[in-house]
């Protein structure tokens, strides 16, 4: 890692910029936590362990106890000595906090501040974000992550990652140039390079630089520069991990070496790249087929990282069930439920007509980009979690939880996605000695939920898993993030969540009550 993680104690409770006591929200540090009772999802794959006890001490772990017998009976004698403050987990599951590989902190389309979606990724647990892209500005995203840094904002731990061309005033035309930007922007602080399809040259120079200069690499491989730079293309020249699934159908075409765009296509109309795209799995080789194991092969053998995003990309295959979800109406602002209305300004939100044709192609594009990312991680890939939310409907923080629910579709073992989202995640960003595991030594981020998230990762939703009790013969919901731990700070998850309610509650207010508004 280019930069180190480190913990500054600047206060016993934090407070922030809405003007909301935090008391209430967030506690600590603390110089001894103790969590008892819990049962521990490692982030590995190891399966669930139980009554573990976990001390903290600043913001390390310091020790991680198994205090029960076979039959789960704690055994005083084993529990680690009391803390200056106490968390009982008993009966609840703890994952390590989990990795967002691939956000965008919001901006004016929320008509929110950033705390928005910060709180609504904590309220999931999510306490490590890639910013892919510093669309705020470097400086700016710079700012805000060491301001989470020191504590001074209620945010995740943000890496900063940045387009070729921002902050340097002109646009990287030539190796020559792109070596000068990236030399830039690491000055800057950048912790990363969030690449795009760029000629080979030029990707060579951006890859090769930023490594010299101790900073990492991932990429949108653009499909109008997919043609000259794929995903196997970039993997040879050092990119560090790929974002989507751009270069990667293309990196085994059958029968042809570009796409079969329709020939009027224009690439600037997202109706006509969204719906020309569904059919590019369709055009790529069968699995198990020559091309399709060489791909894959070669790719392990790069030990290269992918990021699917897939939940971006749902509401090409369905979007009535992305647009209807639940939590839109508690949580998503006006502002987003205005920027994903059709427009043609406005990224992702299909502005012409989506056909039931173009959802069906979407359908088949999931299932065969599913079969690859699975067999992908069989082999022996890595496979990590990135949501990618904001445009198409895709919430903050709820996005990233049904990216879970992808990959158990995908055929990963529940297990499996835990592991892609905390390890798989820490790896992406080159924090896994630090971060995505409950190990002694390592920082402590959690995540703590009073249900099983193996068996249901609905529970993991803000608004959580519907079930009826047959005790009371009525339905509600059960689960949502109990605490989110950071830097061993506890969160309160809930009241985040009900933080953001208030947020959007108070935007439709103003919304509705100015002159003009749109209803």
């Amino acid at each position: 890692m280019r930069r180190t993680l480190s913990f500054v104690v600047v206060l016993a409770v934090l407070a922030w910029s809405t003007g909301v006591g935090a008391q209430s929200l967030a506690q600590g540090p603390f110089k001894r936590l103790v969590i008892r009772g819990a049962t521990v999802i490692d982030g590995t794959g190891a399966p669930p362990q139980r009554p573990i006890d976990i001390v903290v001490e600043g913001d390390r772990i310091t020790e991680v106890t198994l205090v029960g017998n076979d039959f789960g009976r704690v055994e005083e004698r084993r529990r680690p000595k009391a803390g200056d403050f106490e968390l009982d987990a008993t009966g609840m599951y703890l994952m390590p906090g989990f990795v967002n590989a691939h956000v965008h902190i919001n901006g004016e389309k929320a008509a929110l501040p950033a705390t928005y979606s910060y709180y609504l990724w904590l309220a999931h647990g999510v306490t490590t974000v890639l910013e892919a892209g510093s669309g705020n500005g470097l400086e700016w995203t710079v700012e805000q992550r060491d301001a989470a840094a020191r504590h001074e904002i209620i945010a995740p731990r943000i890496f900063a990652y940045v387009r070729p061309g921002m902050s340097f005033g002109r646009r990287v035309t030539s190796p020559e140039i792109a070596r000068e930007w990236v030399q830039a922007v690491a000055k800057k602080g950048a912790d990363g390079l969030k690449l795009s399809a760029h000629r080979p040259d030029i990707m060579a120079a951006l890859i090769d630089e930023a490594h010299k200069q101790g900073i990492r690499t991932t990429a949108h491989l653009a499909q109008s520069g997919v043609a000259q730079m794929n995903a196997l293309d970039a993997a040879r020249l050092g990119l560090d991990s790929l974002q989507h699934w751009y270069g990667l159908a293309e990196a085994m075409l059958a029968g042809r070496s570009i796409p079969d765009w329709r020939l009027n296509h224009n690439h600037n109309n997202e109706q006509d790249r969204f719906s020309d795209a569904g059919r590019f799995w369709a055009q790529a080789a069968e699995p198990g087929s020559a091309q399709w194991n060489a791909l894959l092969e070669e790719l392990l053998d790069l030990e290269f990282p992918i990021v699917p995003t897939s939940s971006a990309y749902e509401f090409l295959r369905d979007r009535s069930r992305v647009h209807g979800a639940e939590w839109h109406a508690a949580y998503s602002s006006p502002g987003m439920l205005d920027y994903w209305t059709p427009n043609p300004d406005n990224h992702g939100s299909l502005y012409f007509s989506w056909t039931t044709q173009d959802e069906t192609n979407w359908y088949h594009f999931f299932y065969k980009w599913q079969k690859f990312v699975n067999e992908y991680k069989n082999r022996g890939g890595r496979v990590a979690v990135g949501a990618d939310e904001g445009s198409g409907g895709s919430l903050y923080g709820f996005g990233y939880i049904r990216e879970f629910e992808l990959l158990q579709q995908a055929g990963f073992h529940p297990l499996e996605v835990i592991r892609a989202a905390t390890l798989r995640g820490a790896e992406v960003v080159g924090a896994a000695d630090q971060l995505g595991t409950v190990d002694v030594g390592k920082i402590a981020d959690f995540v703590i939920v009073d249900q099983n998230p193996l068996e249901d990762f609905k529970v993991l939703y803000g608004t959580g898993a519907l079930r009826y009790d047959p005790a009371t013969g009525r339905s509600g919901q059960v689960g949502g993030v109990k605490y989110t731990v950071k830097d061993g700070i506890v969160y309160d998850a809930r009241g985040l969540l009900k933080e953001v309610a208030r947020m959007v509650s108070e935007a439709k207010r103003k919304t509705t009550s100015s002159p003009g508004a749109r209803h």
